[in-house]
């Protein structure tokens, strides 16, 4: 016997719990700065359509763009917390990187409209953005918010 616990009570397993626990967390705070995105996304979308009977396309397109600020913000500060100020590069990678997610979801929304007419466009909406939703996440975490690379300071 070494004396080390491996039981629910051992470092490791605390250890192990503490890190599910910010997982958890992690992904609570990315699903709710999604979802303010994604109400601000539908709210702009029904408002155009609805309310100024704009096309569903046209409409779609606005709201992606107000919704993109929304969710830069959110998921800088909410989702990722990122203490170091914004630069220009970590905005244009963000661009980039949602303006990529924003045509794939677009691609799907416009699809799921033109294959059958008759679905409510916040109901095309919601089955893209669903669909996306991992690859904004990996994109975002991996690509825009990574921690950055201490040399990168240096230059």
């Amino acid at each position: 016997m070494t004396g080390i616990s491996s039981g629910p009570g051992s470092p490791e397993a605390v250890k192990t719990g503490r890190k599910l626990q910010g997982n958890a967390l992690h992904l609570l705070r990315f699903l709710a700065s999604g979802t303010l995105a994604l109400l601000v996304d539908a709210s702009i979308l029904a408002a155009l359509n609805r309310g100024f009977g704009l096309d569903p396309f046209l409409s779609r397109l606005v709201a992606i763009f107000i919704a993109m600020g929304v969710g830069w913000l959110a998921h800088r500060n909410v989702t990722f917390s990122v203490k170091r100020p914004p630069t220009l590069r970590e905005f244009l990678v963000y661009a980039s990187v949602a303006w990529t997610a924003a045509a794939v979801n677009y691609g799907i929304y416009a699809g799921i409209l033109i294959a059958d007419p008759l679905t409510p466009p916040l109901l095309s909406l919601l089955i893209a953005s669903s669909i996306t939703m991992v690859l904004s996440y990996t994109s975002l975490r991996y690509g825009v918010f990574r921690a950055p690379d201490p040399g990168m300071d240096k230059q």
